[in-house]
């Protein structure tokens, strides 16, 4: 037990005098190039080592602050894309009611008995999404505030297709009306948008900006209904008859709500 303190204090000893040695040797300057040469080498090393620290630092920042940005644009992209389609929906229903709320004050209701109905597709026909269902029937006239837009030609239970006015296979007695009198004339659907006013008599008035409205001799097409504006005449002198071309008030292919006639 003695032997072993006094080996612990020798080794304490020891280790006290070399201390007092280096911390002497370093006061008076000794040790000032090793530590210089150390420095040297190891400075270099340590700001590499802090300039690669901070590079991998600000990398991994980058990267988190990218993943950041594209989870936050993903995020408006999908409120952006929300707002956009309920955006879409109100415009619609605005436009319908709208439409509606017009059709009201264009047409007695005492008069009318009128089913409203989306277009849900247009080719050579307007396809609206109601049918016998709902009361229709073919040759009812389809109308949108006081304009005739077509009748219908063919129907099924959920839909029907709606002849229009500019179709070719379209026929309709109609008169034109201005402040010097009415022209007659039956009112031809033709390719496109447009229709003419045929077999109007050379010495009844009608000029251009005139409006030409539905006669009411067919069944189902009540009269006084809007078919157009009269934008071009066409007179020859040596043919019994004149003509006017007349472009409908509202292109069906525009419209978001329909409204079918049954009287």
């Amino acid at each position: 037990m003695i032997s072993v303190l006094l080996r612990d204090i020798k080794t304490y000893l020891l280790l006290l005098f070399i201390s007092v040695i280096i911390f002497v040797i370093d006061t008076i300057g000794i040790l000032n190039l090793p530590k210089s040469v150390i420095q040297t080498v190891t400075i270099p090393i340590q700001y590499g080592l802090y300039r690669s620290y901070l590079t991998v630092g600000n990398q991994f920042q980058f990267m988190f602050s990218a993943r950041r940005a594209a989870q936050e644009q993903k995020a408006l992209n999908e409120q952006m894309a929300i707002i956009l389609s309920e955006n879409t929906q109100l415009k619609k229903k605005v436009a319908e009611l709208d439409g509606q709320l017009q059709q009201q004050n264009s047409l007695n209701p005492q008069e009318f008995n009128l089913t409203a109905a989306r277009p849900i597709g247009i080719s050579r026909f307007l396809i609206i999404d109601k049918g016998t269902d709902d009361g229709l029937a073919v040759s009812q006239a389809v109308i949108y505030k006081d304009n005739y837009i077509g009748k219908i030609k063919e129907v099924s239970s959920k839909k029907s297709k709606v002849l229009l006015s500019s179709d070719p296979d379209s026929k309709i007695s109609a008169y034109g009306a201005s402040e010097t009198g009415k022209a007659k004339g039956l009112l031809v659907g033709q390719f496109g948008s447009e229709t003419l006013l045929d077999k109007i008599l050379h010495q009844e008035p009608v000029k251009i900006g005139d409006l030409v409205y539905t006669e009411g001799t067919e069944e189902e097409i009540p009269r006084g209904l809007v078919l157009g504006k009269v934008e071009e005449l066409i007179v020859k002198d040596n043919e019994v008859f004149k003509q006017a071309k007349v472009k409908p008030i509202f292109e069906a292919n525009s419209l978001d709500i329909v409204f079918v006639v049954r009287n």
